[in-house]
């Protein structure tokens, strides 16, 4: 009974606000580049829309079907990626990694509200879907980059 009582104590009022609240939930019209991920284990799944110029991310929309903690994360990177690069939210990402993973620090600004995540680092399970919409997003933006290098 312990194990279920440290899940529940793992959606925080803070994750479930941040849940509640994605900012650029949906989709855009016109995306420079857009990317589906799914997470096999628990079939959470993240569709980003994003539109760069100059290397920066200046919109940005994402269709999230996520438990709290993914909606939590996503909602996190929703608020803090637009005039974001390619490093940054790569660097978000492999930090977010070792946040879980290893207990590594928490992802530089604007993505350090992903602190609030740090208890998940003890659910594997869940990891995956924590990971989904910077993982996404990376593949999106390397996918603006490798096809601007060939115009």
């Amino acid at each position: 009974m312990s194990g279920e009582t440290d899940l529940i104590k793992l959606y925080s009022a803070r994750i479930l606000e941040l849940a509640a609240d994605i900012p650029h939930h949906g989709r855009l019209d016109a995306p420079d580049a857009s990317v589906k991920r799914r997470a096999p284990l628990c079939g959470s799944t993240v569709t980003v829309d994003v539109c760069v110029h100059d290397g920066k991310i200046t919109d940005y929309a994402a269709e999230v079907k996520a438990c709290a903690l993914g909606q939590a994360s996503a909602s996190v990177v929703g608020s803090g990626i637009i005039g974001c690069d390619l490093a940054q939210v790569t660097e978000a990402r492999d930090a977010l990694k070792s946040m879980l993973k290893q207990d590594g620090p928490t992802p530089p600004a604007p993505f350090d509200g992903m602190e609030v995540l740090r208890p998940a680092r003890d659910y594997k399970n869940r990891h995956a879907s924590i990971l989904l919409t910077l993982e996404a997003l990376v593949e999106a933006l390397e996918e603006i980059a490798n096809t601007s290098s060939c115009a």
